[in-house]
C-alpha cells in the first residue's frame, strides 16, 4: 500500500466523540490513526513512578467506493471554525474531519474525490490491485458454485431425465440471453428449438427456467422476466408449453388424454406463435384465480398462519386413477402459482409499453398473485430516509429519530418481501405445487424471492457453504446487476462543497443533503431517455447492458439505477436468523461483513452485472473472490448455537422454517446502533388490535450500539473494542406491533371465485385501496408520452378513485387526474 498524503493533527468526530490523530490518504483507502488512552493496571504493584503505559494506536480504514456522500466545508471568513470534510459511508459509518488549514483540507477533498468518482473504469478499483493474505490465497472462492454440481445435488442428472428436467447449454456463449447463466435447467420434454421460439415472449429473453427442485415432493421454483403481452394481450404457445411442462415435471407417467387436450400439450411450430386477444375479449371466463395481495384483503386469513390442514385441498391425494391407472389432471390436485412481485399498477404501466403480466386463461390450473413489492426507486428512497434519521451520527451521539425511522417504511418493505417469500415457500413445501416468479426483468425482486423461499425450504442454504452457493446461483449467475445497483464508481453529485460557508453563513450539521442533486440528475436522465428511441422498459430502465470492455462512460454510475436490493435481502435473512437462531450455521456478523464487501470493491465477486461480464473480464483470474475472505475466517462467522438436526417430528427442528412476520425489527448492528436506539419504538409503542381474522389493520399507528468492527467502525479511538452489542430481544408478543407497515400486504387464501382480473380496469381497481405514494412509485422507463397515453386511455382512473374513496376523500377532478397518473409512473 502506497500512501500518497499524510496529514497530521487532524481532528476526527464520530458518534459525538472527538479524537486527534493522523490522516493518511492511500490509493485505495483513507486511514485515520489515533492514540487510545491507556489506564494503569490496578493489579500491578505501584513502583512510585508516574509513568503511564504506552498508548495503543487504533486505525480506522475506509475504502473510497464505500463513500456515499462527501461534503467539503471551507473555513468561513472571520470564524474560528476549522475547514472540514464530512463523510457518510455505505456501511453507515459517519465521520467529520477538521483540518488545521484550508489548503490542506481542499487538497484532501480533491484527492478523495479523484479516487472515488473519477476512476471511470471498474478495472481501476481496489479488487484489481488487492493482494490477499496467505490464508485467503489457499481458498478457491471462485469454485464454490458449480451449476452442474448444484443441480445434481437437487436431483437433476445430466445422463437421466427421469426427474423431468435436463441441463441445456443453449446459452453456453451467452448469445441466447446475455444476462442468464451459461447452463439452464429446463423441462426434459422441451427442446432447445422450442426455447428459441419462446425467448422473444419474455423481456430480455429471460425465459422461465428452474432454480430449485424440492427433493421431497419434486415441486419446483422457476424464475423469469415479465411477458411481452402488451395492451393486445399477446400470448406465446411455446412459453405456455414451457410453463406447463415445468408444472407437470414431477409426473412420472405420460399425461392423460384429458390433460393432453389442454395447453400443456400444445404443438410446437417452427415459427414463433404470437396470438392477439381482441381487447373486447380481455378478461374472459378463465378457470383460474388471480390472487391480489392487496392491502385491504383483511377478510382473508393470512397465509403465514395457515396450517397444513388448510392446504388439504391443494395437496395431491392421488396422482393416478385407482381403476384406470391414468394420471389425473394435475391441476385438480395442485394449485400452481405464477408470482408477479410488482403492484398491479406497475404491471399495467409496463403493459402499456408492450410488456405486462400473463394472460391466465392460457396457463391452466394455475393461479397468479401480485405481491405489491415496491421497485428499486421505492427501496432507494426508503433507505435514504433511514440515513436521514442517522446522518448526523458523526457530530452527535443522540439516538436516531424514531419518527423518521418509522416514516421510512423500511420495515414495511422488509415485511412485504418476507411475506411474499413465505407465500412461495408454503405453496411449494406445504401445498406441493410449483411456482414461477418474476417482476419486470427478473433480477431484483425475483432474486430476493427465489433466494429467500429456498432458505425457508432447504436447510442446505442455511449453511455457510449453501448460502454461498445460493448467492452465486440466484444473484450472480442469474444476472442481478450488482454494478448498476451498487454504483461502485460513485457519482459527482455525491461530492459537494458548501460554498455559502465562505460568506460566513451558519450551516448546521446535516443541512446539506443529496436530494436536490439527485432530483436534478434524475430529471436529466429522464430527458435523455425521452430522446432515445426503441428502448425497452423494465427494471433496467431501458438501459442496454454491455460488457465492461465497452467505453468507460457506460460504467459510470446512474443514480436512478442504484438501489439497496441485495442489502434488503440480507436484512430479510437477518430477520430469519432472529426468528430461528439455531437453524443457521452462519451468524449475523457474516451478513454484515458481506454487505460491507458488497461496497468495498476489495473482491471481484460483485463488480459486474452478469456472468457474461465476469467471464469476459476474466474476473476469476484477475481478482480474488469474496468467499475467500469468509472461508479463511470460517470460525469467526459460525453460529455457536447452530443445530444441523432435521426432524419434522421434533418442534424447532423441522426442515421448513417460516418468518415470524409479527416480529420484524431493525437490523441495528448494520446501522452501527444499539438495539434500544433502533427498536425502542417497537418495544414501547402500544399497537392497535389486529383486523378481521388476524389480518393487518387498515392503516398505521404513527410514531410519537453495538461496537462497529475494524475497517467499518466508528472512528472514535476511545471506544472499547471489548464492548458487545446488547442481546437481541424479541419484540413484544402483541401481534399488533406494526413496524411502520402501512397497508402491508399479507398473503390471502385462494379467492372463492373463478373470474380473472385481466382487463385494465379489473387489474387496477381491486388492489389499490390504500396505496400510499411509495406503493405506486414508478417502474423504470416511464416517459411523458406514456403518461399521456395512460391519461387518455383512462387507465388507473378506477384505482385512483377507489383509493380516494377508501380514505374518505372525494373523486379527483379531471384536472388533477393527469398529475396522479404521473405520480403512479
Amino acid at each position: 500500500m502506497e500512501v500518497r498524503k499524510v496529514i497530521k493533527d487532524v481532528q476526527c468526530i464520530s458518534s459525538g466523540r472527538t479524537s486527534t490523530g493522523t490522516l493518511r490518504l492511500a490509493d485505495f483507502h483513507l486511514i485515520f490513526s489515533a492514540k487510545i488512552p491507556q489506564q494503569a493496571d490496578p493489579s500491578k504493584p505501584n513502583d512510585g513512578s508516574d509513568a503511564q503505559p504506552p498508548p495503543k494506536i487504533r486505525e480506522s480504514w475506509i475504502t473510497y467506493p464505500m463513500i456515499s456522500h462527501c461534503v467539503f466545508r471551507p473555513k468561513p471568513p472571520r470564524s474560528s471554525n476549522h475547514s472540514s470534510i464530512r463523510l457518510r459511508c455505505r456501511d453507515f459509518t459517519f465521520a467529520m474531519f477538521n483540518f488545521p488549514d484550508d489548503i490542506t483540507a481542499k487538497e484532501a477533498y480533491e484527492f478523495i474525490r479523484q479516487r472515488t468518482c473519477k476512476l471511470r473504469s471498474i478495472e481501476s478499483l481496489y479488487a484489481f490491485h488487492h493482494r490477499p493474505l496467505k490464508s485467503e490465497r489457499g481458498m478457491n472462492g471462485w469454485a464454490v458454485y458449480d451449476a452442474r454440481a448444484e443441480f445434481l445435488r437437487q436431483g437433476i442428472n445430466e445422463k437421466s431425465t427421469d426427474k423431468g428436467w435436463r441441463l441445456s447449454t443453449i446459452n453456453k456463449d451467452y448469445s441466447f440471453c446475455d444476462t442468464y447463466p451459461s447452463i439452464l435447467a429446463v423441462p426434459s420434454s422441451i427442446s432447445d428449438n422450442t426455447l428459441k421460439y419462446a425467448k422473444d415472449f419474455r423481456s430480455r429473453n429471460r425465459i422461465p427456467v428452474l432454480t430449485y427442485l424440492h427433493p421431497v415432493n419434486m415441486c419446483t421454483i422457476m424464475r423469469s422476466s415479465q411477458p411481452r403481452s402488451g395492451i393486445l394481450r399477446k400470448t406465446n404457445i411455446q412459453d405456455e408449453r414451457l410453463v406447463s411442462a415445468a408444472f407437470n415435471s414431477n409426473a412420472p407417467r405420460p399425461l392423460s388424454d384429458a390433460e393432453s387436450s389442454t395447453s400443456s400439450a400444445l404443438p410446437i411450430s417452427d415459427e414463433p406463435q404470437f396470438n392477439q386477444t381482441p381487447p373486447s375479449e380481455i378478461g374472459g371466463n378463465g378457470t383460474v384465480e388471480v390472487l391480489s395481495l392487496a392491502p385491504k384483503e383483511a377478510h382473508s386469513a393470512p397465509l403465514s398462519i395457515v396450517g397444513e390442514d388448510d392446504f388439504a385441498e391443494a395437496e395431491p391425494q392421488s396422482l393416478y386413477d385407482e381403476k384406470t391407472g391414468k394420471r389425473l389432471i394435475y391441476g385438480a390436485q395442485q394449485k400452481n402459482l405464477i408470482v408477479d412481485a410488482r403492484p398491479t399498477i406497475n404491471a399495467m404501466v409496463n403493459q402499456v409499453q408492450g410488456y405486462g403480466s400473463e394472460t391466465m386463461d392460457n396457463y391452466k390450473h394455475t393461479e397468479k398473485v401480485f405481491l405489491y413489492i415496491g421497485n428499486i426507486h421505492v427501496m432507494r428512497n426508503s433507505l435514504q430516509k433511514v440515513v436521514d434519521s442517522i446522518k448526523d451520527a458523526d457530530v452527535s451521539a443522540m439516538p436516531p429519530s424514531q419518527e423518521l425511522l418509522h416514516g421510512s417504511q423500511w420495515l414495511k418493505h422488509t415485511y412485504s418481501v418476507l411475506s411474499g417469500a413465505e407465500t412461495i415457500a408454503r405453496r411449494v413445501g406445504v401445498g406441493h405445487s410449483h411456482a414461477l416468479i418474476h417482476c419486470s426483468d427478473g433480477w431484483d425482486r425475483t432474486s430476493q424471492l427465489c433466494a429467500l423461499s429456498q432458505i425457508m425450504l432447504d436447510p442446505y442454504f442455511r449453511t455457510i457453504a449453501g448460502f454461498m452457493v445460493l448467492v452465486e446461483k440466484d444473484w450472480l449467475s442469474f444476472g442481478h446487476m450488482f454494478r448498476l445497483r451498487s454504483g461502485h464508481l460513485n457519482h459527482e453529485s455525491w461530492f459537494t462543497v458548501q460554498k455559502d460557508a465562505l460568506a460566513g453563513t451558519t450551516i448546521n450539521p446535516g443541512d446539506t443533503d443529496t436530494a436536490a442533486s439527485d432530483a436534478f440528475y434524475s430529471l436529466m436522465g429522464n430527458a435523455r431517455r425521452l430522446l432515445q428511441k426503441g428502448n425497452e422498459d423494465g427494471e433496467g430502465d431501458g438501459l442496454s447492458e454491455t460488457v465492461s470492455t465497452k467505453a468507460p462512460a457506460e460504467e459510470a454510475t446512474d443514480l436512478k439505477m442504484v438501489s439497496p436490493v441485495f442489502h434488503q435481502f440480507l436484512d430479510c435473512v437477518y430477520q430469519l436468523i432472529r426468528h430461528h437462531p439455531t437453524r443457521f450455521e452462519f451468524n449475523e456478523r457474516f451478513l454484515r461483513r458481506l454487505l460491507y464487501h458488497l461496497y468495498s470493491c476489495q473482491y471481484g465477486t460483485f463488480l459486474y452485472n452478469s456472468e457474461k461480464q465476469r467471464t469476459e473480464a476474466k474476473a476469476s483470474e484477475r481478482t480474488a473472490s469474496v468467499w475467500d475472505y469468509f472461508l479463511s475466517r470460517r470460525k469467526e462467522f459460525t453460529n455457536p448455537d447452530y443445530d444441523s438436526t432435521v426432524n419434522d417430528r421434533v418442534p424447532g427442528k423441522e426442515r421448513l422454517i417460516f418468518p415470524d412476520l409479527k416480529n420484524i425489527r431493525w437490523w441495528h448492528q448494520c446501522f452501527n446502533r444499539s438495539d434500544e436506539e433502533m427498536n425502542s419504538y417497537l418495544d414501547t409503542k402500544q399497537a392497535r388490535p389486529l383486523g378481521v381474522d388476524g389480518a393487518a389493520p387498515d392503516h398505521l399507528i404513527e410514531p410519537a450500539g453495538s461496537q462497529p468492527e475494524s475497517h467499518s467502525a466508528s472512528l472514535d479511538p476511545n471506544l472499547s473494542t471489548s464492548s458487545l452489542p446488547p442481546p437481541l430481544s424479541h419484540a413484544a408478543s402483541d401481534p399488533g406491533i406494526l413496524l411502520g407497515m402501512n397497508s402491508a400486504p399479507r398473503a390471502p387464501l385462494p379467492l372463492k371465485n373463478s373470474q380473472t382480473a385481466e382487463s385494465a380496469h379489473e387489474m387496477l381497481t381491486p388492489s389499490l385501496q390504500l396505496l400510499d405514494g411509495n406503493e405506486v412509485a414508478p417502474e423504470e422507463g416511464s416517459s411523458a408520452g406514456l403518461q399521456d397515453g395512460l391519461f387518455n386511455m383512462k387507465l388507473g382512473k378506477g384505482a385512483i378513485s377507489l383509493g380516494h374513496s377508501s380514505l374518505g376523500g372525494s373523486m379527483p377532478s379531471t384536472s388533477n387526474l393527469k398529475e396522479e397518473v404521473q405520480e403512479m409512473m
